[in-house]
C-alpha cells in the first residue's frame, strides 16, 4: 500500500487531487496538509512513498519543504504543484531534487503517470538500498580488537577520498574485506568494483587481462577485448596479490596511475580511465624491491595509505565473535539450526595456532557445526578441529 501526502493550501485543489489519486488505485492511502509547515511536520513523523507539494503556500513554501525533505528523507520523491506564474520556480525545484512538477489545473493523465512513475522510482530506490545492505553484510569485518578498530577508523577517514590504498597481511586474514569496505563507503559505490587476482593469471596474460587487447595482437586474440581497467571506469579496481605481477605489467600499471590512461595490447591508442586503485599483497614489497622483483616507483604510487591486516593469532580476543558469526552464517547456508559453543570450546579455539587465519577458522567452525553436538563442546574441538 502506497502512502501519499498532498501539501496544498487550497482545499478545493486538495480534494480534487485526492479524489483523482484515490479513484486510480483504492490501495493508495492519501493524507493531506493545509500548508508547508504542517506538511513538513507530517513528513518528519511519518514515512511516505510520495509527496505532492504546492509551491506557493503560507508559513513555509514548497521550495523550503523540498529542501527540508531532501535533508531528512532524501529517498521520498517530491512532485511539485505549480501555478502559471510558478513555472520558472518549478523548473528550479528539479535542480534541487524534485522528481517532477505538474501545473494547475492538473491534467488527469499527466498527474496519474507522474504518480505511477514516482512510486516506481521509490520502490527501486528502496530495493537498491536493501540489496546494498545485503552485499555489505557479506563483507562485514567482525571484531572489536584494537587492531580491527584501528582499521575501521582508517577506512572511515580514507573511503570518501580517491587515495590509493595498499593492504598488507598474511593469507586468509581478510584483505579483500578491507577493499570492499573502502569501495562501498566511497563516492564510487554505485560504480563497479573489479577484482583481479594477479597470482591466478599467467604472467603472459596479465597485461591483456588488465588493459585489454586488439584482435590479432597475439595467438588466440580473435576479437578486440576491453581490460579490467576499462571495466572499472568510474569505479574501483582491486589488484589482489599485486606482489606476483610481472615487471612489464607493473610498468603499465604505473603509467595508468600516472596518466589515468591505458592502452590495449597491440594498440597505440590511449584510453582515458577514471579508476581508484586498491592493492593487496601477502609479500614484503620492500624486500621484493631490494631483490629487483617489484618497482619502487610503483610501490610509492600504491602505498599512499597503508593498511596492515593482522594475523588471527594477533587478535585472539575476536575469535568468539568470529565463531558466532560463522556459526550463524554456515547454519543458514546449510539449512540447519545454528549451534552455540561452550566456554571450554571457545577457550580451546583461542589457544590454537591459526596459521591459516580467518579462512582456516571458518573451515573449522563449519566442520564443528556439521559434526559437533547441539552445543559444540571442548571434546568436539579436540576431535574435529585437530590440525
Amino acid at each position: 500500500m502506497a502512502k501519499i501526502l498532498i501539501i496544498e493550501d487550497e482545499a478545493a485543489i486538495r480534494r480534487v487531487l485526492k479524489k483523482i489519486i484515490s479513484e486510480e488505485n483504492d490501495t493508495y492511502e492519501v493524507e493531506e496538509a493545509e500548508d508547508g509547515l504542517a506538511g513538513a511536520e507530517l513528513i518528519a513523523k511519518n514515512d511516505y512513498d510520495l509527496v505532492l507539494c504546492d509551491i506557493k503556500m503560507p508559513k513555509m513554501d514548497g521550495v523550503e519543504v523540498l529542501e527540508k525533505v531532501k535533508k531528512i528523507k532524501p529517498e521520498i520523491p517530491m512532485v511539485m504543484i505549480s501555478g502559471h506564474g510558478d513555472l520558472d520556480t518549478a523548473v528550479n525545484t528539479m535542480r534541487l531534487g524534485a522528481f517532477d512538477y505538474i501545473s494547475k489545473p492538473p491534467d488527469l493523465n499527466r498527474l496519474l503517470n507522474t504518480v505511477r512513475n514516482a512510486l516506481d522510482r521509490k520502490e527501486l530506490v528502496v530495493e537498491n538500498k536493501r540489496l546494498k545492505k545485503k552485499v555489505s553484510k557479506n563483507y562485514e569485518m567482525i571484531g572489536n580488537s584494537d587492531a580491527i578498530s584501528h582499521i575501521k577508523e582508517i577506512i572511515e577517514k580514507v573511503a570518501a577520498t580517491d587515495a590509493r590504498v595498499l593492504i598488507t597481511g598474511p593469507n586468509g586474514t581478510g584483505k579483500e574485506l578491507v577493499a570492499h569496505w573502502l569501495h562501498e563507503k566511497s563516492e564510487r559505490a554505485n560504480a563497479p568494483m573489479i577484482e583481479v587476482n594477479c597470482a591466478a593469471i599467467p604472467s603472459e596474460l596479465i597485461e591483456s587481462e588488465l588493459f585489454g587487447h586488439v584482435k590479432g595482437s597475439f595467438t588466440g586474440a580473435n576479437k578486440d577485448r576491453a581490460g579490467k581497467f576499462e571495466a572499472a571506469n568510474k569505479g574501483t579496481i582491486f589488484l589482489d596479490e599485486i606482489g606476483d605481477m610481472s615487471l612489464s605489467a607493473q610498468a603499465k600499471v604505473l603509467r595508468a596511475l600516472q596518466e589515468s590512461r591505458v592502452s590495449r595490447v597491440g594498440s597505440d591508442k590511449d584510453i582515458k580511465v577514471d579508476v581508484r586503485v586498491l592493492a593487496a599483497t601477502n609479500k614484503d614489497l620492500k624486500k621484493e624491491i631490494e631483490e629487483g622483483r617489484f618497482r619502487e616507483d610503483l610501490y610509492h604510487r600504491l602505498a599512499v595509505i597503508l593498511i596492515k591486516v593482522p594475523a588471527l593469532n594477533d587478535r585472539r580476543d575476536d575469535i568468539p565473535l568470529l565463531v558466532e558469526h560463522f556459526s550463524n552464517k554456515i547454519a543458514t547456508e546449510q539449512g540447519m539450526p545454528s549451534k552455540s559453543f561452550s566456554k571450554g570450546a571457545l577457550k580451546l579455539l583461542k589457544e590454537y595456532d591459526w596459521t591459516g587465519n580467518i579462512r582456516e577458522l571458518r573451515n573449522v567452525v563449519e566442520r564443528l557445526i556439521i559434526l559437533g553436538e547441539k552445543e559444540v563442546s571442548e571434546n568436539d574441538v579436540k576431535l574435529f578441529a585437530s590440525k
